[in-house]
């Protein structure tokens, strides 16, 4: 069976819908650690209540961001992850970090990267005027929100939206093709060549999601 640790800062929506989704049979694997930034973060009960090891590790005990993840990055390898996923982590990793896991670490953004990276990706679509934006699951590289897409939704900006409605529209498909990915990557089935990732027997050319899902 193949392990997955999880990083999150919050309330843990992405952690529970990927719970979920292992719960179901739909991804054969298991999480065996999620770690949080946050000591309030809702997201560790969300594990503590599944079974599942969650630790809370204040950056406040280290004097930089290297040596915060050198710390966490020592706890994760003890797991012998195959992924690590990335759900609502709201600290930007050091290269070392990610260097001491390349290609095993995933994460998901609200937005079709590389559009509105960074901070507040619904507000900046919000205020660029965007008549489309979404979310992408990506392999996570050094550049900031800007790794090769395994797969992306897109979403509609209604005339009404504010940053919160088109927040949660955009989270109910977040909570659909994280889990797929997830399950595309644990079963061997994405390649990476260069910045194009793909995903052997998935179909393609679906609209909103390419490629299209398959179990969620």
């Amino acid at each position: 069976m193949k392990n997955i640790v999880v990083l999150i800062s919050g309330r843990g929506s992405n952690l529970k819908a990927i719970i979920d989704a292992i719960e179901s049979g739909k991804i054969n694997a298991k999480i065996s650690l999620v770690l949080s930034n946050k000591k309030d973060a809702k997201g560790l009960e969300i594990a503590k209540i599944h079974g599942i090891k969650a630790k809370f590790i204040d950056p406040a005990f280290f004097a930089s961001r290297k040596g915060y993840d050198i710390y966490i990055a020592e706890l994760i390898r003890k797991e012998e992850p195959d992924l690590i996923v990335l759900a609502g982590y709201m600290r930007i990793l050091s290269d070392e970090f990610i260097e001491a896991f390349e290609g095993k670490i995933v994460n998901i953004h609200p937005s079709l990267v590389p559009a509105f990276q960074g901070k507040k990706a619904q507000k900046q679509a919000l205020d660029f005027g965007s008549l489309i934006t979404g979310c992408s699951v990506h392999f996570v590289t050094k550049e900031l929100d800007n790794g090769p897409v395994i797969i992306q939704a897109a979403v509609p900006v209604m005339p009404e939206d504010t940053e919160e409605s088109l927040s949660e529209r955009i989270l109910q498909y977040e909570h659909r093709i994280y889990p797929q990915a997830i399950k595309w990557i644990l079963e061997g089935r994405v390649y990476v060549e260069g910045r194009k990732v793909i995903v052997k027997g998935a179909k393609y050319g679906s609209i909103p999601i390419n490629p299209s899902l398959e179990d969620f």
